[in-house]
């Protein structure tokens, strides 16, 4: 969507194989047409996965890592129930529409529905979300749903030139929606549909084993080359204003997979000017432009840093998170009002129902991870993910909803209230990422490079290290209890990175019971042979604080540590920033939780992720 174009709410109101064939950037793909009646050459392409340039550390595969009891195991398994839950063939029904196949399924309605234009894009997260619950855990069920998908998408994509279409393209509306995009008509952003099946695809390749879903993948990026590589620089720029989301990230993923060059001068296609230029520049010019538009082009600009080694595709990258993170974030760790950057630092007088769009942090949250990859020691990396990770995504799931329905915006204003998406009448942006988000909990809490081991974040889980017969356990309570215990089954040498928040003033650090010098800020280093048995405790002082809005300096939040607290409100409706007495805040027997007086009366404040069924305010007058 372009900044131009309203939110998406309102335009839907409104209206691992060795051998794949991969279809050459420059040659154009047969086409039922008068014009075009041969097929295209194919080539084969030999997938020899490329080592990533400019990266330090790397996470474990989701396999390695089991989660613990605890909210973020609970949040797995409702998401895991709803994808048991749904039908592959509702999602199917308008691929097979799209290619003149019947289909006698019920249509999903939302933005799946069969008018609107983004339908198609549900699957894509589908076929990530099942892909990543099956490298978790296993599940034969999850990859048997996916197996289901790709082989009826590429049943429909052979179906291509018998409806019309360029052979290689798939999707669930029609290529002249791209005819649109071009000519610069209005359109829903096709692309960014495209996008979310590239990478459902790859994910199904490279976490479930599907060959065939590489077969598909190649076949399409190959599409997506042609249908680009016949413009002029200036058409595609200009028809680069209409979102596309991750398609720079997904080909350059592609790329470093196979080493077909094609695919990577494919993702240089969808380097925006308008956006990059700036950032290259060190300038904040988002202001006026659609978030979420941006946020997966700066993740697209990093992964082709890691493809080419260019540093200008980095320092875009970083210098489009130093801004985000530092100007245009609530304290929550979410971005964006009515979906679109504001003026740097406006916060306190840009609270509304419609902040905070989840999309925009789960993006915002894969770039910060590649960004760690790339500079693991920047303490703030992950200080960031933190915070975002527990005030906004964790507390963006219904916890009363057994298939873990999800929000799409989280209201800031003073009596703001959540909502949630619903088994098939929504499919939002929102609710993809959702199912991605909450798939892949394990993916950022470890890392490593050859025997280094870094130690992100405190959720309960089990690291199995693939080769090393090691396991770390980490039990915890966080943010409940405010300390981590970790536990080395095994034998050999690890230099073990351990986040010490720059929240935890007063940090205490003890190897086998005996304290080491810790400073909060950065990473604690245990660098040794390690002998089964041994154990790491790191105690985390949780503060009260205050958080004042950049405009406003009056206008605050209040956090315990990391934790952003809510005042609940009940079904009272605010008007307006409620008056809090900071003096008068108590805590109660539930941790994380206080009472206190404001100008509305006495007041309960508790964790914002646990703030559900209930208006709230987070943002307070002081």
């Amino acid at each position: 969507m372009s900044p131009h174009q309203p939110p998406r709410r309102a335009v839907l109101r409104a209206g691992a194989a060795l051998a794949a064939t991969a279809l050459p950037a420059t040659t154009p793909p047969g086409r039922a047409t008068a014009t075009t009646a041969t097929a295209a050459t194919t080539a084969p392409v030999r997938p020899a996965a490329r080592p990533d340039i400019g990266t330090s550390a790397d996470p474990f595969p989701l396999s390695a890592v089991a989660l613990l009891a605890g909210p973020f195991q609970r949040n797995t398994a409702r998401t895991h129930a709803y994808l048991r839950f749904l039908d592959p063939d509702r999602l199917l029904h308008t691929f097979r529409l799209n290619v003149g196949l019947p289909s006698s399924a019920t249509p999903c309605g939302g933005w799946e529905s069969p008018t609107t234009e983004l339908r198609g894009h549900s699957t894509g997260h589908v076929l990530t979300a099942l892909a990543q619950a099956y490298a978790s855990t296993g599940g034969a069920d999850f990859k048997a749903k996916s197996d289901h998908l790709v082989a009826q998408l590429a049943v429909c994509q052979d179906r291509a030139r018998t409806a019309g279409f360029t052979t290689g393209y798939l999707s669930a509306f029609p290529e002249s929606f791209i005819d649109r995009v071009e000519a610069r008509r209005q359109v829903w952003a096709p692309y960014y549909t495209l996008h979310k099946v590239l990478a459902g695809l790859l994910d199904a390749h490279l976490l479930t084993g599907n060959a065939q879903a590489l077969t598909v993948l190649t076949r399409l990026a190959g599409w997506v080359g042609w249908r680009n590589g016949r413009l002029t620089r200036a058409q595609r720029q200009n028809m680069l204003d209409t979102e596309f989301g991750g398609m720079n990230e997904v080909l350059a993923n592609l790329h470093q997979l196979t080493g077909d060059p094609a695919h990577l001068t494919a993702a240089r296609y969808f380097d925006h000017a308008e956006v990059f230029d700036p950032l290259a520049a060190g300038r904040d010019a988002l202001a006026g432009y659609h978030a979420n538009t941006q946020i997966p082009k700066a993740l697209g600009a990093l992964r082709e840093y890691h493809a080419t080694g260019e540093t200008r595709y980095r320092d875009i990258a970083r210098t489009f998170w130093d801004l985000v993170v530092g100007t245009h974030t609530y304290a929550i760790g979410g971005n964006s009002n009515g979906e679109y950057f504001r003026a740097p630092n406006r916060i306190a007088s840009e609270l509304s129902d419609h902040t905070c769009e989840c999309c925009n942090t789960y993006n915002t949250l894969k770039l910060t991870r590649q960004l760690f990859r790339t500079t693991p020691g920047r303490p703030e990396l992950f200080d960031f993910y933190e915070k975002a990770l527990y005030n906004h995504l964790l507390g963006a799931q219904d916890p009363d909803s057994a298939h873990g329905h999800h929000s799409y915006y989280v209201p800031l204003r003073p009596g703001g209230q959540r909502t949630y998406s619903n088994d098939y009448q929504n499919f939002t942006c929102c609710h993809g990422t959702g199912m991605e988000t909450n798939t892949k909990h394990g993916d950022s809490t470890y890392f490593h490079s050859g025997t280094t081991l870094w130690v992100t974040l405190f959720i309960p889980s089990v690291l199995t290290w693939p080769g090393r017969g090691i396991t770390v356990r980490q039990d915890t309570g966080f943010p409940d209890t405010p300390s981590t215990h970790l536990t080395v089954t095994g034998s050999g040498a690890i230099d073990l990175r351990l986040r010490v928040p720059s929240w935890a003033a007063g940090a205490r650090l003890r190897l086998n019971g005996a304290d080491v010098p810790v400073t909060p800020g950065g990473y604690a280093r245990l660098d040794r042979t390690w002998a089964s048995g041994d154990v790491v405790d790191l105690s985390l002082p949780m503060a009260l604080t205050r958080e004042s809005a950049p405009d406003d300096p009056a206008v605050q939040v209040v956090k315990h540590g990391p934790i952003v607290l809510a005042g609940g409100y009940g079904t009272t409706d605010l008007t307006s920033l409620p008056v809090l007495r900071p003096d008068t805040l108590r805590p109660t027997s539930t941790p994380l939780e206080y009472t206190a007086t404001a100008s509305t009366g006495q007041v309960r404040l508790a964790p914002f992720h646990r703030t559900h069924r209930q208006r709230y305010t987070v943002y307070w007058r002081v």
